[in-house]
Protein backbone atom coordinates (compact mmCIF):
# COMPACT_ATOMS: atom_id res chain seq x y z
CA UNK A 1 0.00 0.00 0.00
CA UNK A 2 3.26 2.47 1.23
CA UNK A 3 6.74 2.64 0.71
CA UNK A 4 7.43 4.77 3.38
CA UNK A 5 11.22 5.78 3.03
CA UNK A 6 13.65 7.86 5.71
CA UNK A 7 15.34 11.31 3.85
CA UNK A 8 18.36 12.39 5.27
CA UNK A 9 16.51 15.12 7.75
CA UNK A 10 15.49 13.22 10.66
CA UNK A 11 11.78 13.09 10.85
CA UNK A 12 10.90 13.79 6.76
CA UNK A 13 9.54 10.72 5.41
CA UNK A 14 8.90 10.29 1.65
CA UNK A 15 6.02 8.45 1.03
CA UNK A 16 5.68 6.35 -2.16
CA UNK A 17 2.30 5.14 -2.49
CA UNK A 18 1.00 2.58 -4.78
CA UNK A 19 -0.45 3.13 -8.03
CA UNK A 20 -3.58 1.23 -9.34
CA UNK A 21 -3.48 1.83 -12.97
CA UNK A 22 -5.85 0.05 -15.76
CA UNK A 23 -7.96 1.51 -18.72
CA UNK A 24 -9.80 4.19 -17.18
CA UNK A 25 -6.89 6.36 -15.74
CA UNK A 26 -5.25 5.36 -12.36
CA UNK A 27 -5.69 5.77 -8.43
CA UNK A 28 -3.78 6.24 -5.53
CA UNK A 29 -4.65 6.24 -1.78
CA UNK A 30 -2.94 9.40 0.01
CA UNK A 31 -3.67 8.37 3.90
CA UNK A 32 -4.16 5.47 5.59
CA UNK A 33 -4.47 6.87 9.30
CA UNK A 34 -3.62 3.31 11.07
CA UNK A 35 -0.27 2.97 9.28
CA UNK A 36 0.74 6.38 9.47
CA UNK A 37 -0.09 6.35 13.44
CA UNK A 38 2.20 2.97 13.67
CA UNK A 39 4.90 4.58 12.10
CA UNK A 40 4.39 7.94 14.51
CA UNK A 41 3.72 10.27 11.88
CA UNK A 42 1.19 12.88 12.54
CA UNK A 43 -2.80 12.05 11.59
CA UNK A 44 -4.57 14.69 13.14
CA UNK A 45 -5.06 17.20 10.27
CA UNK A 46 -6.52 20.50 11.15
CA UNK A 47 -6.95 21.49 7.38
CA UNK A 48 -6.64 20.83 3.42
CA UNK A 49 -5.81 23.04 0.46
CA UNK A 50 -4.27 22.70 -2.97
CA UNK A 51 -2.42 25.29 -4.91
CA UNK A 52 -2.66 25.70 -8.66
CA UNK A 53 1.02 26.86 -10.33
CA UNK A 54 2.16 26.81 -13.50
CA UNK A 55 5.90 26.23 -14.88
CA UNK A 56 8.64 28.25 -13.96
CA UNK A 57 6.58 29.35 -10.51
CA UNK A 58 8.69 28.80 -7.28
CA UNK A 59 6.31 28.98 -4.23
CA UNK A 60 8.40 29.27 -0.42
CA UNK A 61 10.35 28.74 1.67
CA UNK A 62 7.09 28.54 3.79
CA UNK A 63 6.76 27.85 7.95
CA UNK A 64 4.61 28.64 10.75
CA UNK A 65 6.06 29.80 13.44
CA UNK A 66 5.33 28.41 17.32
CA UNK A 67 2.70 27.42 18.90
CA UNK A 68 1.18 27.28 15.28
CA UNK A 69 3.54 25.36 13.45
CA UNK A 70 2.43 22.34 11.94
CA UNK A 71 3.47 19.01 10.34
CA UNK A 72 2.70 18.78 6.76
CA UNK A 73 1.81 16.41 4.28
CA UNK A 74 2.20 17.01 0.73
CA UNK A 75 1.75 15.50 -2.74
CA UNK A 76 1.56 16.59 -6.54
CA UNK A 77 -1.68 15.62 -8.64
CA UNK A 78 -0.66 16.94 -11.24
CA UNK A 79 2.22 18.06 -12.84
CA UNK A 80 5.98 17.58 -11.79
CA UNK A 81 7.54 19.91 -9.17
CA UNK A 82 10.92 20.01 -7.49
CA UNK A 83 9.88 19.80 -3.54
CA UNK A 84 12.36 20.80 -1.21
CA UNK A 85 12.54 21.49 2.72
CA UNK A 86 14.87 22.80 4.70
CA UNK A 87 15.84 21.95 8.34
CA UNK A 88 15.16 25.28 10.59
CA UNK A 89 15.43 23.12 13.89
CA UNK A 90 18.54 24.13 16.33
CA UNK A 91 20.47 21.10 17.14
CA UNK A 92 19.60 18.90 14.46
CA UNK A 93 22.24 16.71 12.71
CA UNK A 94 21.12 18.48 9.31
CA UNK A 95 19.93 22.27 10.51
CA UNK A 96 20.41 24.37 7.88
CA UNK A 97 20.93 21.72 4.93
CA UNK A 98 18.24 21.15 2.17
CA UNK A 99 16.34 18.03 1.13
CA UNK A 100 14.90 17.54 -2.21
CA UNK A 101 12.97 15.47 -4.20
CA UNK A 102 10.74 15.32 -7.21
CA UNK A 103 6.71 14.79 -6.73
CA UNK A 104 4.88 14.53 -9.64
CA UNK A 105 0.91 13.54 -10.06
CA UNK A 106 2.02 10.42 -12.17
CA UNK A 107 4.44 9.08 -9.01
CA UNK A 108 2.06 9.13 -6.20
CA UNK A 109 4.73 10.22 -4.46
CA UNK A 110 4.45 12.47 -1.17
CA UNK A 111 6.02 13.88 1.50
CA UNK A 112 5.94 14.03 5.48
CA UNK A 113 7.45 17.16 6.66
CA UNK A 114 7.81 17.38 10.49
CA UNK A 115 7.83 20.96 12.94
CA UNK A 116 10.64 22.95 11.86
CA UNK A 117 11.25 22.40 8.32
CA UNK A 118 10.48 25.33 5.63
CA UNK A 119 8.92 24.05 2.51
CA UNK A 120 8.64 25.06 -0.95
CA UNK A 121 8.55 24.23 -4.48
CA UNK A 122 9.80 24.76 -7.98
CA UNK A 123 7.09 23.82 -11.21
CA UNK A 124 9.29 21.91 -13.71
CA UNK A 125 5.95 20.95 -15.37
CA UNK A 126 2.78 22.78 -15.11
CA UNK A 127 0.17 23.85 -14.40
CA UNK A 128 0.74 21.84 -11.21
CA UNK A 129 -1.60 20.89 -8.46
CA UNK A 130 -0.41 20.50 -4.94
CA UNK A 131 -2.04 19.32 -2.09
CA UNK A 132 -1.40 20.00 1.65
CA UNK A 133 -2.76 18.70 4.84
CA UNK A 134 -1.69 20.32 8.07
CA UNK A 135 -2.00 19.68 11.99
CA UNK A 136 -2.38 23.50 12.88
CA UNK A 137 -4.82 26.06 10.96
CA UNK A 138 -3.52 28.82 9.71
CA UNK A 139 -2.53 31.72 11.64
CA UNK A 140 -1.79 34.76 9.54
CA UNK A 141 0.26 36.23 12.21
CA UNK A 142 2.90 32.77 12.66
CA UNK A 143 3.20 32.36 8.70
CA UNK A 144 6.56 33.41 7.97
CA UNK A 145 9.50 31.95 5.52
CA UNK A 146 12.67 32.38 5.10
CA UNK A 147 14.14 33.25 1.18
CA UNK A 148 14.88 30.55 -1.13
CA UNK A 149 17.80 31.54 -2.96
CA UNK A 150 19.85 31.75 1.20
CA UNK A 151 19.24 28.39 1.05
CA UNK A 152 22.06 25.58 0.32
CA UNK A 153 20.53 24.50 -2.91
CA UNK A 154 20.71 24.78 -6.72
CA UNK A 155 17.57 25.78 -8.24
CA UNK A 156 16.94 24.86 -11.88
CA UNK A 157 15.75 28.36 -12.37
CA UNK A 158 17.45 31.57 -10.13
CA UNK A 159 14.65 34.30 -11.95
CA UNK A 160 11.26 31.85 -11.23
CA UNK A 161 7.93 33.26 -11.18
CA UNK A 162 7.51 34.11 -7.65
CA UNK A 163 5.51 36.56 -5.08
CA UNK A 164 6.53 39.78 -4.01
CA UNK A 165 6.17 38.38 -0.48
CA UNK A 166 8.37 35.45 -1.03
CA UNK A 167 10.73 37.76 -2.77
CA UNK A 168 11.14 40.28 0.43
CA UNK A 169 11.41 36.88 3.23
CA UNK A 170 14.86 37.02 4.98
CA UNK A 171 17.83 34.77 4.23
CA UNK A 172 18.63 31.89 5.62
CA UNK A 173 21.86 32.98 7.65
CA UNK A 174 19.81 36.39 9.17
CA UNK A 175 16.87 33.88 10.98
CA UNK A 176 16.74 33.25 14.36
CA UNK A 177 15.23 30.29 14.59
CA UNK A 178 12.30 29.35 17.02
CA UNK A 179 12.77 25.38 16.42
CA UNK A 180 14.58 23.05 18.70
CA UNK A 181 15.39 19.66 17.37
CA UNK A 182 13.83 16.47 19.43
CA UNK A 183 14.59 12.91 17.94
CA UNK A 184 11.46 12.17 16.13
CA UNK A 185 9.04 9.52 17.54
CA UNK A 186 8.80 7.94 14.34
CA UNK A 187 9.69 4.58 13.56
CA UNK A 188 11.41 5.48 10.26
CA UNK A 189 14.30 7.70 11.44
Amino acid sequence: MFELVPTKVPGCIQINARKRQDSRGYFVKTYHRSLFHEHGLSTEFREEYYSSSNSGCLRGMHFQLPPHDHDKLVYCTTGTVLDVVVDLRRGSPTYGQAECMTLSGESGTMLFIPKGLAHGFYVLSGPSIMVYNVTTEYAPSHDTGIHWRSIPFDWPNLSPVTSERDSSFQPLNEFDSPFTYSPPQTLLS
